[in-house]
């Protein structure tokens, strides 16, 4: 189970990194405005919306952080530990 678990992190990371590559920030936004009107955007053309909006929002920060001289790796490490820190406050149950 741990290892399926993995490999579907592998490829939501390795999405978010060519979205986040490929795409302005202001072109992420675009496509999330889109999915959230038409259920559809440019960005990414498939999958349930929660999904596609879940990656569009996070390959947004990795851009926005690589457009501030952040390596795209180290960006991608940045969006985990804060993923991380979130996760973990929920299980504290202090949030």
């Amino acid at each position: 189970m741990a290892v399926q678990q993995n490999e579907k992190q592998n490829i939501q990371i390795k999405e978010i990194r060519e979205l986040a590559q490929k795409f302005t920030p202001n072109e992420i936004e675009t496509c999330i405005s889109q999915q959230l009107r038409e259920g559809v955007n440019e960005c990414k053309q498939s999958g349930p919306t929660d999904h596609v909006l879940n990656e569009l929002s996070k390959a947004e920060f990795v851009r926005k952080r690589m457009d501030e001289g952040v390596s795209l790796t180290d960006a991608v490490r940045e969006l985990a530990r804060r993923i991380r820190n979130v996760q973990s406050g929920f299980e504290d149950g202090s949030e």
